[in-house]
């Protein structure tokens, strides 16, 4: 069953010194998912957060929570609670009282404010910290705090301004499975802000990749990096092959030379389109059962695969795989109909997708000694 939506964004425009930042933005959120706002700096992410939580005001547009339009509502009377990427806890108070802050200022009775931040604790595995002062503990364990007094008031929204970022990366990922685990015994709609790619496809029901204040593509992580709208989303998730094509049929597609079968449809005859290929889904074989035929220009090793830069024709495209192969190598390149993905021509089109100056990155890294 389709679940309601708990949060809706129409048609809100919001300009800072005249500049745009938001413009005609939509968006429905749904009740109890876990839906990422996922784009680089500056796209808007943490201003529709703001709307969300009524820090900010939209120029024009209306902000709905359970169908009633709530522009003008102050932060404190939204079911709506925030973690920024600063925890915000206050180093004067210990663990307990910093759970419970929020249930006093609501004037909850005693026995009331001890059994919630019981549960927290619980729910956050920190039971028997309850003592201890903000200053002692280490920065997972501040955030566990920060998560237990957000939902100690059992807010119907939980928004968080990247949370993970200031954590190691063995931290990270052991919060993000943390977080996930808590949103779905909570049952409540987690809005999380991000601009790492791997911990929206990780954690999230839905991602939704921002970019100059529009919404490129809302989908499940499969669907974003499966099916990308445009040149922007492809790159931006994930690394990916991004070269110029014609359809001159339905399920045909030529590029670099060579007409390949695909799985896409629907295009004009002879469309001019943006072809996408992920550098995990091409196949290395001999340059006699290659569809296309280049040269290996670097090769780095990352533990679970190598990364291979491949010239062909100028264009560098870069291919994952187990199999060890050396700079000079030439090389065929095998591609099956399913890891082809045709895209429409957008704004971002031949910005992205070519590893020429990846190579010289590595080129350089080598020269400098360091490790690529």
């Amino acid at each position: 069953m389709e679940k309601e939506n708990i949060v809706e964004l129409k048609n809100i425009s919001v300009s800072f010194d005249g500049e745009p930042v938001l413009n005609g933005f939509d968006l429905a959120i749904r009740d109890r998912e876990f839906i990422t706002l996922l784009g680089p700096s500056g796209c808007g992410k943490t201003t529709t957060l703001r709307l969300i939580a009524g820090f900010l005001e939209p120029d024009c547009g209306d902000v709905m929570f359970e169908g009633k339009k709530i522009n003008g509502v102050p932060a404190y009377k939204r079911q709506v609670n925030t973690i920024f990427q600063r925890y915000a806890l206050f180093p004067h108070l210990n663990v307990y009282e910093n759970i419970a802050f929020g249930l006093r200022i609501k004037k909850r009775p005693e026995a009331e404010i001890k059994k919630t931040v019981e549960e927290m604790l619980r729910l956050v595995n920190l039971t028997g910290l309850e003592k201890r002062h903000i200053d002692t503990l280490s920065g997972g364990q501040q955030q566990r705090v920060a998560i237990a007094r957000a939902i100690a008031n059992r807010p119907k929204v939980l928004l968080l301004d990247e949370p993970l970022a200031a954590l190691d990366l063995k931290l990270r990922k052991d919060m993000q499975k943390e977080l996930k685990k808590i949103q779905q015994q909570l049952g409540i709609t987690f809005v999380f802000v991000t601009h790492d790619q791997e911990e929206a496809l990780t954690m999230s029901d839905r991602v939704v990749v921002m970019d100059g204040g529009k919404i490129q593509q809302v989908g499940t992580p499969q669907d974003i990096y499966n099916e990308p709208k445009n040149a922007f989303v492809a790159d931006f998730i994930g690394e990916s092959n991004i070269v110029d094509g014609v359809m001159p049929e339905d399920y045909k597609v030529e590029f670099s030379g060579h007409q390949f079968e695909c799985l896409d449809k629907g295009f004009a005859p002879n469309e001019e389109v943006d072809v996408v290929v992920r550098p995990e889904d091409v196949d290395i074989v001999d340059v006699d059962r290659g569809m296309l035929t280049g040269t290996v220009t670097s090769v780095a090793f990352l533990g679970v695969h190598y990364e291979i830069i491949v010239d062909i024709g100028g264009f560098k495209w870069m291919i994952q795989t187990t199999d060890e192969h050396f700079t000079g190598d030439q090389v065929g390149l095998f591609i099956e109909p399913d890891a082809i993905h045709i895209m429409k021509k957008s704004a971002y089109s031949g910005l992205y997708g070519d590893y020429s100056s990846y190579s010289e990155e590595i080129d350089h890294l080598s020269d400098t000694g360091e490790e690529a």
